[in-house]
């Protein structure tokens, strides 16, 4: 396929509260885009607090795909994912707009923009339910460990509560003797679609600072409340989408755990060690055009800049 044939997309992507949701609204309205989300939690139904999720009536009548589309209880996967966003790519491009994805989970959006293959390890209900046994004995850092013995780079971009990763991790590792990160690192990007990825990044005091508002805001916009229904509906806290920041800290409050003040801060820490991964994992995708110290003071300028680069990029 030539480049001319394939299909356009606009990827914006970057750290958690750094600002991607204001300015993909704009281009979106600018570019006659459908934005496709990028994120790994906001597909979950009534989990709408803790992960920033923009309201319907916040949408300016703009088309958002991957919202809302699973229940908690049921794992949403980064192959699931790249076979959902591929679809949606087609379907926007032959309605004549342009595809738009916007998130920063940084699997899921490298995984559909490159055409990723995943593992041919299959799932191993006992091996997880060993794993998981072994995590529930000797802690999340154990698990974490055990990783980190045979496949340390993975280990190094999985935070230690990433229960459901780490333990995808050692499946592959135990079916196929070789890792996840090598598997990685041997994909053929095979670009199957003309890409403008613009990736957004500020000063890293400003942005725990905007981090730290933003949790203070849910919190007053009720996302304790958020968790206690969830809880009450049957959701238990070793679901996937339970294990999201802002779930787990706060259901271990509830659960006699922790004090909220507590809770609360260890949020915050796990919300700037994350965006720090975020960082760490968009920095390796080289054809990324980074806009930094991006912030208020200068958004017409820079709006300017990126209107540039998608103008070089995909010929609009």
């Amino acid at each position: 396929m030539t480049t001319t044939d394939k299909r356009k997309v606009l990827v914006l992507l970057g750290p958690t509260a750094v600002g991607k949701t204001r300015l993909s609204l704009e281009l979106a309205e600018m570019y006659n885009a459908e934005i496709i989300s990028g994120d790994s939690m906001q597909v979950y139904r009534g989990m709408d607090i803790g992960t920033a999720k923009i309201r319907p009536e916040e949408m300016k009548g703009i088309p958002h795909h991957l919202i809302d589309i699973h229940d908690p209880a049921e794992a949403y996967s980064a192959a699931e994912f790249q076979e959902q966003g591929g679809r949606l790519i087609e379907e926007i491009s032959g309605r004549g707009r342009l595809p738009f994805i916007v998130g920063g989970t940084g699997l899921y959006i490298e995984s559909l923009c490159y055409g990723f293959r995943f593992s041919a390890a299959v799932a191993d209900e006992a091996f997880r339910q060993a794993q998981d046994a072994f995590a529930e004995e000797h802690g999340a850092e154990a698990l974490h460990a055990r990783l980190a013995a045979v496949d340390p780079e993975s280990a190094s971009r999985l935070h230690p509560n990433d229960r459901r990763r780490i333990i995808r991790a050692l499946e592959i590792h135990h079916q196929t003797q070789t890792t996840l990160s090598s598997t990685q690192a041997a994909q053929k990007r095979e670009f199957p679609y003309e890409l403008c990825l613009v990736g957004l990044t500020m000063d890293r005091q400003i942005l725990y600072r905007r981090i730290e508002e933003r949790i203070d805001q849910m919190l007053g916009n009720g996302l304790v409340a958020e968790v206690e229904g969830l809880l009450r509906q049957g959701c238990s806290r070793n679901m996937v989408s339970m294990q999201g920041l802002g779930y787990k800290e706060i259901a271990a409050y509830l659960e006699g755990e922790l004090t909220l003040d507590d809770a609360v801060t260890l949020l915050k820490r796990d919300t700037r060690r994350f965006a720090k991964r975020q960082l760490s994992w968009f920095r390796h995708m080289k054809e990324i055009v980074w806009i930094d110290d991006f912030q208020e003071a200068n958004y017409a300028e820079h709006l300017l800049a990126i209107r540039a680069v998608i103008a070089e990029k995909l010929k609009l």
